[in-house]
């Protein structure tokens, strides 16, 4: 079938998957029959969901707590997965969103913890992961990104400056990684019913003196598509593209936005 999204017994590390798009992920990942790997710096959270999603799949599902601006507890992470499973095939880079602010009301201090957070996380991840894809044969890299990436979002100058850098990032690996067939790509989220996107369109309201219903609604309608989108919608891609069916499909940067963003 020219079509393959079968994995045939293969493990995936999924990043921050306790909740929202990475818990997406992650669900998305074990319904298309792989092993999967979830972590977050919630243990409670993430035992939760580990057991849903083992229900709701029937899929090997483990968790392992890790707050990704640890090194050790990238490290600590990596060695669970593939001590569990004797390989590791998937890595989804994730990591919850820096704070929103104008450029003036932000210090030093909130800008290393941001590049820890959105831009360092993903180094150490890919560091840590590499020589395990490379003794599988090859493997796949994907980043949970933003549409920061391509057109900055207003009031969220941390995310559009650090995030830009996880893409120069990857594109990079996508060259220095192929001789080894693992294959690296970004998925940007636009507008998703998570509840990031929640958080920022309360901050919205209230800074606007405005319901955050009325936010939303100015939202959805730069949207070509009227909505914004679910969790389910953007795991589908990250799971297309951790798929056999996406093997010659490199350093790019997939647009999960219902056709919000402007550029060609």
């Amino acid at each position: 079938m020219w079509l393959d999204l079968k994995p045939e017994g293969r493990v995936a590390l999924v990043a921050a998957a306790s909740k929202g798009l990475g818990r997406a992920v992650a669900k998305g990942l074990a319904e298309a029959g792989n092993r999967v790997m979830i972590s977050s710096r919630d243990p409670a959270a993430l035992e939760r969901s580990a057991e849903e999603i083992k229900r709701e799949t029937g899929a090997d599902v483990a968790w392992q707590p890790c707050n990704v601006t640890v090194a050790a507890d990238i490290s600590r992470l990596v060695e669970q997965t593939v001590a569990r499973w004797g390989r590791l095939d998937i890595l989804v880079t994730n990591a919850g969103g820096p704070p929103p602010g104008a450029f003036m009301d932000l210090d030093d201090e909130t800008w290393q913890r941001a590049f820890e957070l959105n831009l360092l996380s993903a180094v150490r991840l890919i560091r840590a992961a590499v020589p395990h894809l490379r003794a599988q044969g090859g493997g796949r890299i994907i980043n949970v990104s933003s549409v920061s990436v391509k057109q900055p979002i207003p009031g969220l100058v941390l995310s559009n400056a650090i995030r830009a850098g996880v893409i120069g990032l990857a594109k990079t690996l996508s060259v220095e990684l192929a001789p080894d067939n693992i294959l690296i790509n970004n998925v940007a989220p636009g507008r998703i019913e998570t509840d990031r996107v929640r958080q920022l369109d309360e901050a919205q309201a209230r800074k606007e003196g405005r319901q955050a219903a009325e936010i939303r609604r100015q939202h959805e309608s730069g949207i070509p598509l009227g909505r914004y989108g679910s969790p389910e919608e953007y795991a589908s891609a990250v799971v297309f593209l951790a798929s056999p069916a996406a093997s010659y499909i490199t350093g790019t940067t997939l647009c999960v936005d219902g056709g919000s963003l402007r550029s060609v």
